[in-house]
């Protein structure tokens, strides 16, 4: 199954860092319990029948792609993506378990991604769970990640009862910093809810809404300025906050309460990074100008409707010069740590 990457100079692997897989053991574990049926019911009230019923069919017919590692490698070489990043499909976070089933759905997830990137190790790296709804539970699921060989965690924007600014969540914060793992931060549900249940609202709006306060939590809490080596990737390009800083510079400027970050939020953009996943552009001329094209990589989110196929195409289609269209390309993963032997 492994398929090795063809020789290239030093800095010119095609890396695409935002892509998705389906673990069945996750879901095994969850099957029979009812919080599993709230959490459904809650999906239906955010996304409304409409949308529910036409992501069932996307979802069933992105099956081989989600769960077969052979139709992965085809969609990657039509690409042009020579390393992907695989993360669960957030689906899986299942943020509702109590603490034992938690950890048994983290080290599930985490086996099943370890078991995918294991059929071609030279073409997949992966991204494991942590509970976040579990504070405590947090280092201990990442150690686990990170000792099956995977190269970070993908988390939510928040868990019930759970900010990314929650004081209990700094010792992961500085076990991801102390061990270089990147943070994959992809959002799932909106806390929007029933406002954004029709004309799929709730991933077009309540996504980039969800990474916006998600990283502005990060951001004027302080979490950067007391990890200043943790390694956040944010989804969907971050949303909608990296091109709108300047209200919360000004916010930070007249606002007491908003300066307990020690420098203008805007500054903070280059502590993070961020995926090409924006669609147009136009966009990624935008995001780059605001956090350069160092801060950023290639993302696809194969393969789901909202993702792209060509993601390669959509980099080139921005007319970027050579040097930043290389970063994004793969550069900037490699310096992440996110190939071996790649590391900064």
């Amino acid at each position: 199954m492994n398929t090795p990457v063809e020789p290239k100079p030093d800095g010119d692997l095609v890396i695409d860092v935002h892509a998705h897989c389906l673990v069945a053991e996750v879901e095994a574990l969850v099957a029979d319990e009812p919080e599993l049926a709230e959490l459904r019911a809650l999906e239906a009230r955010r996304h409304g029948a409409e949308s529910m019923a036409v992501s069932g069919r996307m979802v069933r017919a992105a099956l081989p792609a989600l769960t077969t590692v052979a139709r992965r490698l085809s969609d990657m070489a039509a690409a042009g993506v020579d390393v992907q990043v695989v993360s669960p499909s957030p689906s899986h976070y299942h943020y509702w378990a109590r603490p034992e089933l938690a950890t048994a759905v983290c080290r599930a997830a985490n086996r099943g991604v370890a078991a995918v990137v294991a059929q071609a190790p030279d073409r997949l790296v992966g991204f494991g769970l942590v509970p976040l709804q579990h504070p405590d539970l947090c280092v201990a699921a990442l150690d686990d990640a990170l000792g099956l060989g995977l190269k970070g965690v993908e988390i939510s924007s928040f868990a019930p009862g759970v900010e990314l600014s929650d004081a209990r969540l700094d010792p992961f914060w500085a076990r991801a910093a102390e061990t270089a793992a990147v943070v994959f931060l992809h959002p799932f549900g909106c806390s929007l809810d029933e406002r954004l249940d029709r004309f799929y609202l709730a991933n077009t709006v309540g996504q980039p809404v969800e990474n916006a306060v998600a990283l502005s939590h990060l951001i004027f809490s302080g979490v950067l300025d007391r990890h200043p080596d943790l390694r956040v990737v944010a989804a969907h390009g971050g949303g909608y906050l990296p091109t709108y800083l300047g209200r919360s510079d000004h916010a930070w400027q007249v606002r007491s309460e908003a300066r307990q970050c020690a420098e203008t939020p805007s500054a903070y953009l280059r502590r993070i990074w961020f995926d090409s996943l924006v669609h147009t552009p136009q966009a990624l001329r935008a995001l780059v100008a605001a956090v350069g094209a160092d801060r950023v990589v290639l993302g696809s989110d194969h393969p789901f409707d909202m993702g792209v196929p060509d993601p390669l195409a959509r980099l080139d289609a921005a007319g970027l010069d050579a040097r930043d269209r290389a970063a994004i390309a793969g550069g900037t993963a490699q310096k992440l740590g996110l190939v071996p032997g790649k590391e900064s």
